[in-house]
This record gives C-alpha cells, structure tokens and sequence, in this order.
C-alpha cells in the first residue's frame, strides 16, 4: 500500500507496509507508479520518497519476487520515479536493501537518518540487478563502493554512505521534507532542464544528438522564461521570488 499527499508543493509518496518492512511486490510497485502521476497532476515540484515504519524498504517481496510479473513491474516503478520531471528526495530512516536500495537509487538525492543501511546483497541469493542499476550506483557513489556492494554484498551505514557520496546529506524525514521544501521554491523549468541533462550526461555512453539538441533547445527555453525576469526583478527587490515554471 502506498499514501500519497502534496503540500506547499511538495509531494510525499509513502510506502505502508511496515508489517512487511514496506517490501515492494507486484501491487506495491503499480501503486507506485500510480503515485508519480498522482503528485505530477496536483503540480508538486519536489517530491519525498518515504517508508512508514523503521524501514525504507526491505527489498523485494520474496512471495513475489520470482513471479513473471515482478521483474517488469519494479523496473517500471523504478523508471516512474526517475523520470519524474522534479527532483525527488529519498528521506531513508531505515534499511534500503535490494530492491529498496534501487528505489533510494531512483531519486535524485538521497537523505540518511542515524538508522540507514544500504545494501544489495543479489549475489547471496542468486538474483541480480538490471545494468540501469549498477550504472547509477557507479554514477552516484563511485565504482569502489558499487563493487564493495555488489561483489562482496558489504552493507553499508549512513555515516559511510554520506562519505561515499550515496547519502547527500544526514538526517531524518523532517531534514528531507525541509530539502524538498526548500527546492519546490526554486524555478521548475531550471530544475527540470538540470535534471535531464545530469541523467543525459550522467552516463558512461555517447549521448545521441537528438537528445543533446532537446536538451540545448531547454537551456534556450531558460532564458527566455518569464522566471527569469522574476528572478532579476527579486533580487532589484531584495525579495525571495516566486516563479512560476514559465
């Protein structure tokens, strides 16, 4: 079960099955992706991925996890979040294993409470991870780490992952919300326009011309918006602007 919620544009998508350690099956995963369109429509410009519980997420729900269902929904959840036009911020107050590491891995920014551990321990029960996966891990906190998770199925705590770079920043579900809160006030189409290109550039292969001439085509798009006028005009007026995505 998922809960979702918006709020001073900030939307929050919760997962709620703490008597499962809110583990992803099949049901989970289409509700998930159910909640990215859900906080799109009600216009959330920053969005909180959250766990009810002591967990973020377990993983994958092993009642399901070798059904022929399950690989396509999770990846297409996993996908939902990411290509959320937003930035998303993974508040994990808890475990984020397996399943639940590639879900923290599909935000764009990851905050990591005291309790946090990472994990994705494939190796030890024969499964393995899409190469997505692995490329935003290596993406994010570095080849030694990925290998440390992945060929040794090392876990990995919240102070360490903060000093590898797969935590942004320490701190609980509030500290997340304040982030998100903070972002929802800057300007929408920068932030989208960054948040392609970093995902476009991000990775290791050659970035088509089609995709490089969208993204030059947005950059224009930037400059000509109305937000700019509006951030020129709030900082004459020594005021916090307030833009408008246009």
């Amino acid at each position: 079960m998922i809960t979702v919620s918006t709020a001073d544009g900030v939307g929050l998508i919760e997962l709620n099955r703490p008597e499962r350690r809110n583990a992803l099956d099949v049901a989970t995963c289409r509700e998930l992706v159910a909640a990215t369109e859900q906080v799109r429509s009600d216009g959330a410009r920053a969005v909180v991925v959250a766990g009810a519980g002591p967990a973020f997420c377990s993983g994958a729900d092993f009642g399901e996890v070798y059904g022929e269902d399950f690989l396509d929904a999770l990846y297409t959840a996993l996908h939902a979040v990411a290509d959320l036009p937003v930035p998303v911020v993974a508040a994990v107050t808890g475990p984020a294993i397996g399943a639940g590491l590639q879900l923290a891995l599909a935000c764009d920014l990851r905050v990591a409470a005291p309790e946090a551990v990472f994990g994705l321990p494939t190796a030890r029960l024969g499964l393995a991870v899409d190469p997505w996966t692995i490329e935003r891990l290596v993406q994010i906190a570095g080849g030694g780490t990925a290998r440390s998770l992945l060929l040794a199925c090392a876990t990995v705590d919240a102070t360490t992952a903060h000093a590898r770079g797969l935590a942004d920043t320490l701190g609980d579900r509030a500290a997340a919300l304040a982030l998100a809160a903070d972002i929802a006030t800057m300007a929408p189409l920068t932030l989208a326009y960054n948040k392609r290109t970093v995902n476009a550039f991000g990775r290791g292969g050659h970035t088509g011309d089609d995709v490089v001439a969208g993204l030059q085509a947005e950059f224009a798009a930037c400059w000509r918006a109305e937000d700019i006028a509006e951030g020129r005009a709030a900082r004459a007026e020594k005021r916090v602007p307030v833009f408008r995505g246009r």
